[in-house]
C-alpha cells in the first residue's frame, strides 16, 4: 500500500511514514531475508521500502511462481520467518514408544517409510542411526529423498512396488496416506498391514488407514527415543531375513536395459542426466512422467536438496522453486548447483520466468524433456498430417502439444544460454557446458520420442470366480 498512516513511536514524536515502509520495518524485525513478489504495481512501494530495509526482493513475472518461491524459502534454509519464541519440542509416550518396538519386532516384512516431515524436522542424522542400528530397508516418498542418501544399502527404492505390498509393519515417518502412497490400500499395500505413525499433527492420524501404534510430535524426538530404546534393547532385523533377500531380488530385476537409440526415450535420458549431476545439485522437478520416472532415476544424498510439486500434484512450481534454491545458493555462496528437470507441459505454466533467471543472473540449470505433449504427444510429421485433415482445434489431441517446440530459444532470447538435443552426445556435451557455466542460466531442450512411456505397474489383483 502506498497509503500514509499516522504513527506513535517510543521516544519519536507523531510522524507521518508510508504503509509500505511500515510493512518492510516489521519483516525486517522478524529477520526476513527474502521477499517474492512481481515486477510493478501495486507492489512497488513494498519492495522499494523492502530493499531500503537490507530485504532481497526477487520481482517474479507471475504472483503463482512468487508464491512457490516463498514457500520453498523456510523449508530449504531451516530460519523461521517470525519473532515468536520456537514451540517446545513434544515426545511420545514412553509406553507408546515401546509398544512401537514389540511391533516392529513381531514383523517378518518391516518397512521405514521417510516423508518430507523427515526432512522438514532436520531427523536425518538420528535417523541414519536408527536405521543402521536396526537393519531396516527404509522407502523415501518424493520429498524425503536425500534424508537419507539414495545409495543407501537400506534403499529399497528400486523395489518399491514390492516393498509396499508385501510388508507387514510399516514405520510411516512424516509422510501421508495420500495419492502420493496409494492411500495406504489395496492392491498396493496388503490389508492386514500395522502402520505405525509418526507425526506432529494430529489431525493426520488415521487418515486412510487406522495405526497400529500412533506416536504424536516432534520427529526428530520420537526418532531418537525409538534409536535409544533398540540401542538399549540390543534388536536388529536380520540381514540374511527372507524379507531382504526377496528387497534385493527386486532390485536387480528392476535394473533397466538402457536403449541409445534415436529420439532418446525418459529413461535412456535420466541415466546420463543422473550420471553428471554433482551429488550436492538441488534437483527442482516437475511434470507428469517427468517427474514421475526422475523420482526413481534421478538420486538424492543429501536432505532437502529435491523440490517438486509434491502432495497436490499441482504445476507450475518448477520455476519459483528452482528460483528460490539459488536465490539461496547464490546469497550463501556454498557452490552448489540448482537444477530444474521439467516436462514440456510442466514448463508451459511458468515458462516465463526464465526472464526472471537472466535478470538477476541466476545459474539455474533447466532440462525440458520434451514429447510433445503431457504423457504423450505427435511427431512433426504426423501433426503436419492431422493439420491437413481439418480444424485443429476439432481434431488435436488435447494431451498435445506443437511438436519440437523451441523452449531453447526462449531461454537464449533473454540472454541466457539455450541448448536443442536430440541425440546422447548431444545431451552430455550441453549438461557438462551448462555446468561449467555459473554466469547464465541455461536450457536444455531435449527432444525423446513423443510416444515414451514409464514402465508399466505391476499390481496384484484378486478375483472370486463364481461357479
Amino acid at each position: 500500500s502506498g497509503q500514509y498512516l499516522s504513527v506513535r513511536r517510543p521516544n519519536r514524536v507523531m510522524d507521518e511514514v508510508t504503509g509500505a515502509e511500515l510493512i518492510a520495518e516489521s519483516l525486517r524485525a522478524q529477520k526476513v531475508e527474502y521477499m517474492f513478489g512481481i515486477v510493478g504495481v501495486p507492489v512497488i512501494e513494498v519492495a522499494m521500502a523492502a530493499q531500503a530495509a537490507g530485504i532481497k526482493y526477487l520481482g517474479m513475472r507471475n504472483e503463482q511462481a512468487a508464491c512457490y518461491a516463498a514457500s520453498a524459502i523456510g523449508y530449504l534454509t531451516g530460519r523461521e520467518a517470525s519473532c515468536c519464541p520456537p514451540p517446545p519440542v513434544s515426545v511420545a509416550h514412553p509406553s507408546d514408544i515401546t509398544e512401537a518396538i514389540s511391533v516392529l519386532k513381531a514383523a517378518k516384512n518391516p518397512l521405514v517409510i521417510i516423508g518430507k516431515g523427515a526432512a522438514y524436522g532436520r531427523a536425518e542424522n538420528v535417523l541414519r542411526d536408527f536405521v543402521e542400528t536396526s537393519g531396516l530397508p527404509f522407502l523415501p516418498t518424493p520429498m524425503g529423498k536425500g534424508v537419507l542418501p539414495d545409495d543407501h544399502p537400506n534403499c529399497v527404492a528400486a523395489a518399491r512396488s514390492r516393498a509396499l505390498l508385501q510388508a507387514d509393519t510399516i514405520l510411516l515417518l512424516g509422510a501421508r496416506l495420500n495419492w502420493i502412497l496409494h492411500f495406504g490400500l489395496p492392491p498396493r499395500f496388503s490389508s492386514n498391514v500395522k502402520i505405525i505413525q509418526v507425526d506432529l499433527c494430529p489431525e493426520e492420524m488415521g487418515n486412510n488407514v487406522r495405526p497400529a501404534v500412533a506416536l504424536l510430535g516432534d520427529i526428530n524426538a520420537i526418532v531418537t527415543q525409538l534409536f535409544t530404546c533398540v540401542q538399549k534393547d540390543g534388536w536388529k532385523f536380520p540381514s540374511g531375513a527372507h524379507w531382504w533377500s526377496s528387497l534385493k531380488e527386486k532390485i536387480l530385476l528392476n535394473a533397466l536395459a538402457l536403449e541409445e537409440s534415436v529420439p532418446m526415450n525418459y529413461y535412456t535420458v535420466f541415466n546420463h542426466v543422473s550420471q553428471l549431476l554433482p551429488k550436492d545439485c538441488v534437483i527442482v522437478s516437475e511434470g507428469a512422467n517427468t517427474m514421475d520416472i526422475g523420482r526413481t532415476m534421478l538420486h538424492n544424498y543429501l536432505p532437502r536438496h529435491r523440490l517438486d510439486a509434491g502432495t497436490f500434484g499441482t504445476m507450475g512450481v518448477g520455476l519459483g522453486f528452482a528460483i528460490a534454491a539459488a536465490a539461496v545458493e547464490k546469497c550463501e555462496n556454498r557452490g552448489r548447483r540448482v537444477v530444474c528437470v521439467e516436462g514440456d507441459s510442466a514448463f508451459g505454466f511458468s515458462g516465463m520466468e526464465v526472464e526472471t533467471m537472466c535478470r538477476y543472473k541466476l545459474p539455474v540449470i533447466i532440462i525440458v524433456v520434451n514429447n510433445n505433449g503431457i504423457y504423450s504427444g505427435m511427431d512433426p510429421e504426423t501433426w503436419k498430417e492431422m493439420a491437413q485433415m481439418g480444424d485443429l482445434t476439432t481434431i488435436a489431441p488435447p494431451v498435445s502439444l506443437l511438436p519440437e517446440a523451441r523452449y531453447d530459444e526462449v531461454m537464449s532470447a533473454f540472454g541466457g544460454r539455450g541448448f536443442l538435443v536430440r541425440t546422447v552426445t548431444e545431451l552430455r556435451s550441453a549438461l557438462e557446458l551448462s555446468l561449467s557455466d555459473w554466469e547464465k542460466p541455461c536450457l536444455l531442450n531435449v527432444l525423446i520420442d513423443p510416444s515414451s512411456d514409464r514402465k508399466k505397474q505391476v499390481s496384484v489383483t484378486f478375483m472370486i470366480i463364481l461357479i
